[in-house]
């Protein structure tokens, strides 16, 4: 289930003791097929964000207000409004966040359980959903680019949740199957069929890999905790004794080093380097540049250039 739900609103999830607000849901339904949810939809008021593991599932979901950030263990990808993503078993963090303009974050989500599918296909999946033995995943997950048949396949999806009496069993299995061959003639074809034949074989990575792959991302220490299926302390002590250095002092030096490196080669403003590093504010940034190397970032570069 992508959005917490408790008693019929939003709630943190149990990892997060100290969640940035509580969102307010203002719409929230789902759609069940053969035991196993099938269609979701939801509307927040972000922001909000959450611990997403899907073991034995995938995912597609499509965002029509807002925009959304999924964290793999290995990645991060940043869908927007009309934009999808499709999503194999395996860890993730998401984020939800508003739309400047509604103030709201809206999603449509297709659910894929393993069980579902066989009935779906008569207990004979097509090639493409069937486990590749000798293939490894690359990916975890794949950007689906804006399209119209993709909106109106959201359409159908939104109709049939105001008019539940007319979706059906066969029409329900009829919109899984489309959904599917609609994703293997999108702009990124190829990713997502490497997807599909892996989608519930969970692709894991070692602890440095998923350290070394958010070096520069926006998130968290409690987000990459529960990417390494750790908790906030044991994720600590491992991180100590891999790197020789708390996290937090190794990431700030690790994002020093690496914008000082762009202040070197880049035409780049102050400000997007900070944010490219991982800095949450120009001001943040540039205090600790200056702490670290005894200049500030602007200066830097500007001494660079005299010489």
């Amino acid at each position: 289930m992508l959005f917490w739900l408790e008693g019929g609103g939003l709630r943190p999830p149990p990892s997060i003791k100290n969640p940035t607000a509580i969102p307010m849901i203002k719409d929230y339904k789902r759609i069940d097929l053969f035991g196993h949810m099938l269609f979701e939809k939801a509307t927040i008021i972000p922001p909000f964000r959450a611990p997403n593991p899907m073991q034995g599932e995938a995912c597609f979901l499509h965002i029509r207000e807002g925009s959304y950030t999924s964290f793999s263990q290995e990645d991060s990808l940043h869908i927007t409004a009309k934009q999808s993503v499709l999503l194999k078993c395996g860890n993730y963090v998401g984020r939800m966040i508003a739309d400047d303009h509604s103030g709201t974050y809206q999603a449509v989500a297709v659910h894929f359980h393993p069980d579902l599918l066989k009935k779906v296909y008569r207990n004979s999946l097509p090639g493409f959903l069937v486990h590749q033995k000798n293939k490894v995943p690359q990916f975890n997950m794949a950007l689906v680019q804006a399209s119209t048949a993709i909106d109106k396949y959201v359409d159908d999806i939104l109709f049939y949740f105001e008019n539940r009496h007319l979706a059906h069993e066969e029409i329900l299995i009829l919109k899984t199957k489309e959904i599917i061959l609609l994703l293997l003639q999108t702009q990124n074809a190829p990713r997502i069929l490497q997807i599909l034949e892996n989608l519930f074989t969970e692709r894991t990575v070692d602890f440095k890999t998923t350290i070394e792959s958010h070096l520069f991302s926006d998130i968290s220490l409690q987000e990459l905790a529960q990417l390494t299926h750790l908790s906030m302390s044991s994720f600590k002590r491992k991180f100590k004794d891999t790197y020789g250095l708390p996290p937090s002092q190794y990431f700030l030096t690790q994002r020093l080093k690496h914008s000082r490196e762009l202040l070197t080669v880049s035409e780049a403003s102050v400000g997007e380097i900070a944010f490219q590093c991982g800095f949450k504010t120009i001001h943040h940034f540039s205090k600790k540049f200056k702490a670290h190397f005894g200049i500030p970032p602007s200066q830097y570069r500007l001494s660079l250039r005299d010489k």
